[in-house]
């Protein structure tokens, strides 16, 4: 783990806080950083002795991205060509599950690398991983790994411990494959051995683990779904899936049981504060009452949506209802880019879109993808820029053209969208990214190790 520093951001442009309303810009002011917390926000701050200073009089500082759905592994499954013009099922059972059984730890880790640089260089400073490389007879050892690279970048991480059971549906991926579902006691035994190893429970926590089988809709059986939320619960555990993704989400439980997919997990205990689900594309407006009542989130995913044709989900009615809204760039295997800032602007523009040109602010947009976050996964003391909050914050670099002309740049990196340079990055007092780079990283070297995974994946498809 990198060493805290004391730190005084002096003369940053602009600073966005993450909150809400009058409360998202606090102006031009300095802010000091000891022992990983924020303990000044003001202007004209002094240094002091021992103090390291960081120039921002180019930039302006967010709180860092807090990304709430992701499948890391999926970095070494960009632009495959049989998946690119597939729907969600038809991309789920050409690209990742066909491959699913061959990710080695040592892949695993050389994705993750790959796939938390994109992220940090992009200003996220926490991710949430929905991995879900587990069947009957396999390795459940690439969780250990995901944590393992999370400890060299610095990052925060949760691990949402997917997987998939036996079950009478069939299953949209492994249905094309000889694979099989792990069982129940496996998942559990599993989950339990994380907690053990890895899960803290404060509200500033490095590492998180989250039980999150990968459908609740078709990778377990009904009769287990309250049984799995309830030992979760028992272990002091979140719960995340992806659910509503596409119309088949829909029909499938209108003809199975007879009620929309909302209904459907809350009659099997699956709602609450605790709760959040990827997607959540296609809702009736009863759904988002539903959501809102329980404290039901979302991880809000509009490009790897838009990349499949899922549909554009109704975020800003869910928004309005009281839905705790959250970001995430979902596996770049259906979205070919892991960027944070790439996320929102996008979230920031499609709304706009399909609901006309005041259905999201910028503003609105950096909370959902900063405070909204740490609100889905518990971090109480995350993701707003505010005197006692854990100092994990972005100095985003104006000095790019682009962003020459602007009348309010306090929200050029969202309404510009890429590229912008994430100058400096801490996260709880740890200077993640120096002066553009990450400590540490070799990035040929990445490079190399990238394109030998691509290869080895590809050579063991054509055999």
């Amino acid at each position: 783990m990198k060493a805290r520093q004391n730190i005084l951001v002096k003369n940053p442009v602009a600073v966005m806080t993450g909150r809400r309303g009058e409360h998202a810009r606090a102006g031009g002011v300095d802010l000091r950083v000891a022992d990983g917390r924020i303990v000044e926000m003001a202007p004209g701050l002094v240094p002091r002795d021992g103090e390291r200073v960081i120039d921002a009089s180019r930039c302006v500082v967010y709180p860092g991205w807090i990304n709430t759905h992701h499948h890391l592994s999926q970095n070494l499954l960009k632009a495959v060509p049989e998946g690119m013009n597939e729907d969600l099922q038809g991309w789920l059972a050409s690209v990742p599950y066909p491959r699913l059984a061959r990710f080695t730890p040592e892949l695993v880790r050389t994705a993750a690398r790959l796939g938390m640089a994109e992220l940090l260089l992009s200003g996220a400073t926490t991710c949430a991983d929905h991995h879900y490389l587990y069947h009957a007879g396999g390795d459940t050892s690439s969780g250990d790994a995901l944590f393992e690279v999370a400890d060299e970048f610095g990052m925060r991480f949760v691990l949402c411990r997917g997987g998939a059971l036996e079950s009478a549906s069939s299953h949209p991926g492994f249905s094309r494959t000889a694979l099989q579902p792990e069982t129940l006691d496996a998942m559990l035994s599993d989950v339990e051995r994380l907690k053990a190893r890895y899960h803290q429970s404060v509200p500033d926590a490095m590492r998180r683990v989250v039980f999150a089988p990968t459908t609740p809709t078709f990778s377990l059986p009904p009769a287990l779904l309250a049984e799995v939320s309830r030992a979760a619960r028992a272990m002091g555990l979140r719960l995340h899936s992806h659910l509503s993704e596409t119309d088949n989400y829909v029909r499938f439980c209108r003809e199975r049981y007879n009620c929309l997919p909302v209904e459907f997990v809350a009659e099997h205990e699956w709602l609450g504060p605790d709760v959040w689900f990827a997607h959540l594309v296609h809702l009736e407006p009863s759904e988002i009452r539903l959501l809102a009542q329980t404290g039901t989130g979302i991880a809000h995913c509009p490009v790897s949506n838009s990349r499949l044709g899922s549909g554009i989900a109704p975020v800003p009615q869910m928004a309005a209802a009281g839905v705790p809204v959250s970001l995430g760039v979902d596996g770049v295997a259906s979205n070919e880019s892991g960027s944070m800032t790439g996320e929102v602007h996008t979230a920031w523009l499609i709304h706009r879109a399909a609901q006309g040109a005041s259905a999201t602010l910028a503003e609105e947009a950096i909370h959902w993808g900063t405070a909204g976050g740490a609100q889905v996964l518990g971090l109480g003391e995350v993701g707003t820029l505010a005197v006692g909050q854990a100092a994990d914050l972005v100095l985003y670099d104006l000095g790019h053209p682009r962003f020459f002309g602007f009348h309010d740049p306090a929200i050029a990196p969202v309404v510009a969208g890429e590229p912008v340079t994430v100058r400096y990055s801490l996260v709880g007092g740890r200077v993640v990214v120096d002066d553009g780079v990450i400590p540490g990283l070799d990035l040929e070297r990445l490079r190399a190790e990238a394109f030998a995974g691509v290869t080895r994946l590809m050579a063991q498809q054509s055999d």
